[in-house]
């Protein structure tokens, strides 16, 4: 499931703004020139899960201080800044006790989940003694040192946590797609390992043909700009591209209208351009690259309208957009086929390190192959004693017997033995 949800919607100011507080400057549509216009549900947009550990906590917490009004005007005043320093935490001592009382069982009710999953894991590893106290360090979006009361700090240190978390989440999509691309590699170099110079050339001819055939496709439109707009306004919303209006473009696209264009909303606008490079049915197309694409299209569009890089554009920072020379006249986009995504060098290392890896596991299973033949040269000594013991015991019991029966004679009589 891919990640589709906003840095600062999960650090509170802008959860409260997009669902509550602020409303978008009304703008006028002509709903008569759109297709089959869609009716926009005013009601409460459940955030996606952002795939921190902690997610639900974070929502929890959310939810229970939307709850609270004098909080929430804060959060209408405050700026980014003064939410990431931690100085808006120090509202939470004018909350309610209502909201006090809550806050306080939900963090309890984390501690203890985090503490259930501390246990799980030392009882895999065969652990004892826990210090549930030490280890509940480790997690850094709460004050483990107070595991009953929600304070300031706790606020602070799940904004901060949330913030910083969510922040390297789009760095770590790019360093595992590297890795995937440098994995497809390395996979089709070791398999033309394996092949004959006959069948070797066949594949690699059947590769660069798939190749050729992935990167011949229509132009891309430079995320962002005037063309790419105008070809959604066109074609996703059924409107005459001669009646091109970014205001009008920004209502349309402002799907759950709340003023902003989130993340989510960025990228769907990207789809048309996708679909010209990627098909699901082509076997030359892979899907993981058009979702980094996807990515690396809206990151930069972020880069280049979202002025006060708080991962939201607002119709003022959209509008200013369209009025710079990049908007009108932009460069062409390279897409992910016209790059080189990593050099041999970087290949070269990549597979040292999976080398390195593969070694390892091989120690340990070699290890636990010694350990396995171990056990049962120690099972079948045991089993060997076993039967060895067994022998020992029949042998005295037939000992026995045979001294408890009398003697008998020729015709099966007693012989009594005389007494001297």
């Amino acid at each position: 499931m891919r990640w589709r949800t906003i840095l600062l919607q999960y650090c509170f100011l802008l959860v409260s703004c997009l669902l509550t507080a602020l409303e978008a400057v009304p703008i006028d549509i002509d709903k008569t020139k759109v297709k089959n216009p869609q009716p926009v549900d005013s009601a409460k947009i459940e955030p996606p899960d952002t795939g921190l550990y902690y997610d639900e906590y974070l929502k929890q917490v959310i939810d229970v201080l939307e709850t609270d009004n004098h909080f929430r005007e804060k959060l209408q005043k405050a700026d980014i800044e003064e939410i990431k320093s931690g100085r808006l935490s120090k509202e939470l001592d004018l909350v309610s006790h209502h909201v006090r009382t809550k806050l306080d069982e939900l963090k309890r009710q984390e501690v203890a989940r985090l503490r259930m999953l501390i246990k799980a894991k030392s009882d895999s590893l065969q652990d004892t003694g826990i210090d549930h106290h030490a280890l509940l360090k480790q997690f850094d979006h709460l004050n483990h040192l107070n595991p009953d009361k929600f304070e300031s700090t706790d606020l602070d240190m799940l904004i901060k946590a949330a913030t910083s978390d969510l922040e390297h989440y789009d760095r770590t999509r790019h360093e595992e797609f590297k890795k995937y691309e440098m994995m497809k590699e390395h996979e089709r170099r070791e398999y033309l390992k394996t092949l004959n110079e006959e069948k070797r050339k066949e594949e690699e001819s059947k590769f660069e043909e798939m190749r050729k055939k992935h990167e011949n496709h229509p132009k891309v439109n430079h995320p962002g700009s005037k063309d790419q707009l105008k070809e959604v306004w066109e074609e996703t919303d059924g409107l005459d591209p001669n009646d091109f209006d970014p205001k009008t473009f920004f209502k349309l696209h402002d799907v759950n209208n709340d003023g902003f264009l989130d993340e989510q909303e960025l990228e769907a606008l990207f789809t048309k351009e996708l679909e010209k490079v990627y098909d699901p049915k082509n076997e030359e197309d892979d899907m993981v690259e058009m979702e980094e694409e996807r990515l690396r299209m809206r990151e930069h569009v972020m880069n280049e309208v979202d002025a006060n890089k708080d991962r939201l554009v607002t119709l003022d920072e959209f509008l200013k957009a369209t009025e710079k020379k990049e908007f009108l006249e932009p460069d062409s986009w390279e897409t992910l086929d016209q790059q080189q995504l990593f050099t041999e060098e970087e290949l070269k290392e990549y597979e040292n390190l999976i080398s390195l890896q593969e070694s390892e596991l091989k120690k340990k299973a070699d290890e636990l192959q010694k350990q396995k033949e171990e056990l049962q040269r120690q099972h079948d000594q045991l089993e060997a004693q076993k039967l060895e013991y067994h022998q020992v015991v029949q042998q005295m019991e037939q000992k026995k017997l045979q001294q408890e029966i009398p003697p008998s004679g020729p015709g099966g009589e007693l012989k009594l033995q005389p007494h001297i």
